[in-house]
């Protein structure tokens, strides 16, 4: 059944465009194989959203072999996606699979990672169904690392060893987010969101200090639900507490509906084999009309910088390429039409380096995610303000609000010199 690895691999070839399986799926064997064979190929195509653990394709020393088109981009890519070696596709995160599926991006090459097969034969492409399950199905050749350490999962990412070109046989324990003490200001956040948040809400929200910070605030609540792009450990109390029950949602009562995520062993042990959690393409899980199906939707997502009109940049710092676009405007909007929903762009007020990240402009050659059409709520550590219905200059006076209390001066003076406060 197994197909040694050199042969798998050598399946791949000069100008292919190879997929990648996202985050803590990425399969590094494959990988690692597929640099190996480096020589002999040029112009490789990757494709991809955020992979944890190393991306050796991306190194300089592979400059002219492969090329690194990333849909979000993460710290193994940033270097090569802002020098010649790759590029950044801004693309929202419920439309990336049509890229595959229309054959507008032709896939020759995905490389994932499956658990193993069951007695019937079907494989599950566990933590990662997203736009990696599109990918599957569109590509001409399927390279599958079969690691028993995948958790087994429910929902869209059942595979058929029938669809798979080459089975190679790769056991590795799953990558793991570092454990983070949140800081004084990020529980400030996590409370200041938490208050808003009514009983009987779906929630979005990711990984992050942030995001744990809240789900740390939600213990006395009742009846949440989840419906997310992605999610980690912080959920895993509040459903042994009975917090988190999804009751109250109209699409997938009573399941936590994700399209990947990433943890902690613990985390990928809970998800094994668990009817409580499917895992669902991004197209689906993504699409704001079915968010929006579910009452008291509350997004919360995160931003780089937000000037005092409401304009959100997400993916770069100046022009720089930092992060993507992601699922940030698919919940925010999701979430506005929502009934009694609540979309929230939570931030601390300044960076751990100290630059304030609520601005009169946003840095020149800054990315808007969400425009401020679009934004509601917005959160630091001095208070949550929502921007909804109002002026520029109402929305200017909200912001500074919340602002560091050591820029509010300067912003007022701003807002004051360009005539919006």
């Amino acid at each position: 059944m197994f197909t040694p690895i050199e042969k798998a691999l050598n399946a791949v070839q000069s100008n292919n465009n190879v997929f990648i399986h996202t985050g803590a799926a990425a399969p590094h064997l494959l990988i690692n194989e597929l640099v190996n064979q480096s020589e002999r190929l040029k112009n490789v195509q990757i494709y991809q959203l955020h992979t944890e653990g190393p991306a050796p394709y991306a190194d300089e020393k592979y400059r002219g072999v492969f090329f690194v088109n990333a849909l979000f981009v993460g710290a193994n890519v940033r270097e090569a996606i802002n020098s010649d070696r790759g590029s950044y596709i801004p693309i929202f995160l419920s439309e990336g699979a049509r890229l595959f599926t229309s054959g507008q991006v032709p896939l020759d090459v995905a490389l994932v990672t499956v658990s193993p097969p069951d007695k019937h034969g079907f494989c599950s492409l566990g933590v990662s169904v997203d736009i990696s399950k599109a990918a599957l199905d569109s590509a001409q050749i399927v390279i599958a690392q079969v690691n028993k350490h995948m958790p087994r999962t429910h929902g869209d990412g059942i595979v058929h060893i029938s669809q798979i070109d080459y089975l190679v046989e790769g056991h590795q324990e799953l990558p793991v987010l570092p454990e983070h003490e949140l800081t004084a200001d990020e529980v400030k956040i996590g409370h200041n969101i938490a208050s808003i948040i009514e009983d009987g809400s779906t929630l979005q929200l990711g990984i992050g200090a942030i995001p744990n910070a809240v789900l740390a605030a939600l213990s006395n609540h009742k009846d949440l639900g989840i419906h997310t792009e992605m999610f980690s450990d912080g959920i895993i109390p509040l459903v042994e507490k009975g917090v988190i029950t999804g009751k109250c949602k109209e699409k997938h009562p009573g399941v936590i509906v994700s399209s990947f995520l990433v943890g902690s062993k613990r985390l990928y042990d809970f998800v094994d084999d668990n009817p409580l959690v499917k895992m669902l393409s991004a197209e689906y899980v993504n699409n704001a009309n079915v968010i929006s199906r579910n009452p008291k939707v509350v997004a919360i997502n995160s931003a780089l910088e937000i000037d005092l009109t409401g304009q959100v940049c997400a993916d770069s710092i100046g022009s720089s390429i930092y992060s993507g676009v992601g699922g940030q405007m698919d919940f925010i909007r999701g979430a506005s039409i929502s009934k009694g929903g609540k979309p929230i762009i939570a931030l601390t007020s300044r960076s751990k380096k100290g630059h304030p990240k609520i601005v009169h402009s946003l840095r020149s050659g800054a990315g808007v995610v969400t425009t401020r059409a679009h934004v509601h709520w917005v959160c630091t550590e001095y208070g949550i303000v929502n921007l909804h219905g109002k002026s520029l200059e109402e929305r200017a006076e909200l912001l500074i609000s919340i602002a560091h209390p050591d820029d509010r001066d300067r912003l007022r003076k701003e807002s004051f010199e360009e005539g919006i406060g």
